[in-house]
């Protein structure tokens, strides 16, 4: 018996229209802040960020659901709106918010099912939860640990070693913030619960480990378990 090949929900120039919208309406939201907003000061709040962030977590998602058996597509599109709103509403409804903005696209864009749609915005609903995964669905767990995962590795010290310079720290603090880069991506792989995760989160935090290890290799006096941290 033959293998059944299942047809896409979502095709690529459908996913593609649907990656500019997203951009554009975080590129709108930083833009309709009155004051300028903390985008202007944290780079990490920025619309580039969070699109970044987005399409990593993206491509983690569809790697995790591909092997762990999931509906790629309600993963993909779910990975894709899961922060469209983080710009511009309160994180704690930001994930309802985005959920509703999803929904609005898919029902004026597209023919897609019903059972599709409310999949995908049921998914990022839940994308915020902090309980067992084990109480989510499969797709939503393969979410959650995609948005997990981004912040294990180099994204998390990338962006905590920018934050050195806004709080006017100096270099030789660098090894003591990739510790907590460390710790905090360690906490966080607690969270996952399929091998697949599990394995990228491994390698990740081993590279997280070894260039903490490089900076107090090669620069004089770097430790961050020095006494007088």
């Amino acid at each position: 018996m033959g293998v059944e090949i299942k047809e896409s929900t979502v095709s690529e120039e459908e996913f593609e229209a649907m990656k500019r919208f997203v951009y554009d309406y975080l590129a709108a939201s930083v833009e309709n802040e009155d004051d300028g907003g903390r985008m202007r000061w944290y780079p990490w709040h920025s619309a580039e960020y969070r699109y970044n962030h987005i399409l990593n977590v993206v491509e983690l998602a569809a790697h995790i659901a591909e092997r762990e058996g999931a509906d790629v597509d309600v993963v993909r599109v779910a990975a894709l709106f899961h922060d469209i709103a983080k710009l511009d509403a309160d994180q704690e409804v930001h994930a309802e918010e985005g959920a509703r903005v999803a929904r609005e696209y898919l029902a004026s864009h597209g023919d897609y099912p019903r059972s599709f749609v409310e999949q995908v915005c049921q998914c990022i609903e839940d994308h915020s939860y902090q309980g067992p995964l084990s109480d989510v669905s499969l797709e939503t767990r393969c979410l959650i640990e995609a948005d997990i995962l981004d912040k294990v590795g180099a994204n998390g010290t990338a962006l905590m070693l920018l934050r050195m310079g806004y709080e006017a720290r100096t270099h030789m603090d660098a090894a003591e913030m990739i510790e907590r880069v460390l710790q905090r991506g360690r906490d966080h792989a607690q969270r996952i619960e399929s091998d697949t995760a599990e394995s990228v989160a491994h390698r990740r935090l081993k590279r997280v480990k070894w260039f903490r290890e490089w900076l107090e290799e090669e620069v004089s006096d770097m430790d961050h378990d020095r006494p007088d941290r």
